[in-house]
């Protein structure tokens, strides 16, 4: 096994053209940890942070941006030994380091990919969809019937939440940019779909919920959107903060009607939580969810797969998620 591999790389913070490919060292795995090559990695909002010096990763984690990734385990650390073996084929949730051929991972936080699944379509899994169930079920604690506002309905996460919300009998109502981004939502499963540039989505969730409000909100986008949310909002709601493209500073008379309405203002990432934690979310995960991937489930999930870009192409691939252009989750091949 060769000690150097291919990763993205950027010499100084900045946008797309900053980034490429350059030669590194292999990671060597730790105690618990497996050594993965890495076939397939995918795009997050987090990558395009950590890009222009935003967003570093936790300490300890490797500087290496992707933060998950799919292919087969290729060594084993000292005590893993006893959880997979050399040839498994799996994807992997990271806290840095999966674009790159090869990725040191704990064991607790690998999944085993469903049988038939390509590794294209396995590396859309692990970030984007641990971060819809962990915001639906860890964190907003969504109960059977309730009804769930999913901003970025057509993301990664979007898609994935919609998807969990039907598996777990929630209704979904989603946000999003454009007619083709809400008419691909509403085929995943959404109930409704509103463009917030267009339209009034406070009002109009309002109008699809009898006037109840939905009682989750999932919410990457911020201060942009806080009087809708809060105009939409049921009493006792439960406002799940993941993300802040649409900025953090809040200006107007926000806890009055946060106060007003019971609201329950939440917030959660997942890249910086315990290795306990990570493990736990993944076994739920894997036990409660993975199987409905597999054909002949009564509920069939899917990763949705934007484009896939080849791993010299990582800047083109950048480019179209800061213009946000995907549906879904755009995915880098990996040359083995």
């Amino acid at each position: 096994m060769p000690d150097k591999m291919l990763a993205a790389h950027f010499d100084a913070p900045g946008g797309p053209d900053n980034l490429y490919v350059k030669e590194v060292s292999r990671p060597v795995p730790k105690e618990g940890e497996v050594l993965v090559q890495v076939h397939a990695s995918a795009l997050n909002r987090a990558d395009l942070l950590q890009t222009r010096g935003y967003y570093p990763p936790p300490p300890g984690a490797s500087q290496i941006i992707g933060l998950e990734a799919s292919g087969k385990v290729v060594a084993l650390g000292p005590g893993a030994d006893g959880c997979w073996k050399i040839g498994d084929r799996v994807m992997a949730l990271l806290a840095g380091g999966g674009n790159a051929q090869y990725v040191a991972v704990a064991s607790s936080q690998l999944m085993p990919i469903p049988p038939g699944m390509t590794d294209t379509n396995a590396a859309a899994i692990p970030e984007a969809w641990l971060t819809a169930y962990q915001l639906l079920h860890f964190v907003g604690k969504v109960q059977k019937g309730e009804t769930v506002l999913i901003h970025a309905g057509a993301s990664g996460v979007g898609t994935a939440a919609i998807q969990l919300c039907r598996f777990a009998g929630v209704v979904p109502i989603v946000t999003a940019g454009s007619a083709e981004k809400l008419e691909f939502a509403k085929k995943l499963g959404a109930a409704s779909g509103f463009n917030y540039r267009e339209e009034d989505f406070g009002t109009k969730c309002l109008e699809a919920t009898n006037n109840v409000g939905v009682d989750i909100i999932l919410d990457c986008v911020g201060a942009t959107h806080w009087e809708k949310n809060l105009q939409c909002l049921n009493t006792d709601g439960r406002w799940v903060v993941y993300g802040l493209m649409g900025s953090g500073e809040i200006h107007g008379d926000f806890l009055t009607t946060l106060l007003r309405k019971r609201g329950n203002l939440l917030a959660s990432t997942l890249r910086s939580r315990s290795s306990k934690y990570k493990a736990e979310l993944v076994k739920a995960f894997t036990e409660e969810v993975l199987p409905n991937f597999t054909a002949g489930h009564s509920i069939q999930l899917q990763p949705i797969v934007d484009s896939v870009f080849p791993f010299d192409q990582i800047a083109d691939a950048h480019r179209r998620m800061e213009a946000n252009k995907n549906m879904g989750k755009i995915i880098l091949q990996i040359p083995v």
